[in-house]
């Protein structure tokens, strides 16, 4: 098999393997209403985490208006219109380095929406999960954010977030 076809071989297994990431497909809002943000593969990252009670890995994704604040450190409060996402993996033992970690399964997608207006009664934020591959809403109800709230409760003084974005040279 001569180069270019085993490339072509190659590019052709790679498409037909993304086809079920790419895919666009409808995904239905939140109980509170809020929507999935259509463009979020394409934000850029603000920071990294990692839980070591769930052994699962996170990425912290920002929209523009999130990514400006962070890169001038005007976090305290987030600006209105800002846009968090925070896209959570199970963690796996990389396979030819076993002491480093790589993303397994998917778990979800979660983001904060800042509007200190709209959200006065979840301090300022919107939140919305989406669980799994097929990004099914989470929350029974519209009131499932009160969950978020306690959670990040202990993080209110520093405008109820817990990333801090990654220092960039």
């Amino acid at each position: 098999m001569n180069i270019k076809l085993a490339t072509q071989a190659l590019a052709l297994s790679l498409a037909m393997l993304s086809q079920p990431l790419l895919a666009n497909k409808t995904v239905k809002p939140s109980p509170n209403g809020i929507t999935l943000p259509e463009a979020y593969k394409d934000w850029r990252v603000i920071s990294i985490s990692h839980r070591t009670d769930n052994n699962s890995m996170r990425t912290i994704l920002g929209n523009d208006v999130a990514v400006k604040a962070a890169r001038t450190g005007k976090t305290n409060p987030w600006p209105k219109g800002t846009i968090l996402g925070k896209l959570v993996w199970k963690q796996t033992a990389e396979e030819h380095w076993p002491t480093a970690i790589a993303p397994d399964k998917f778990v979800h997608a979660e983001f904060m929406f800042k509007d200190s207006e709209k959200y006065k009664s979840t301090g300022g934020w919107g939140y919305a999960r989406w669980k799994g591959l097929d990004q099914k809403p989470y929350g029974k109800d519209e009131n499932f954010a009160q969950e978020c709230v306690a959670c990040h409760t202990p993080v209110k003084d520093n405008d109820w977030v817990f990333t801090k974005p990654a220092v960039m040279p």
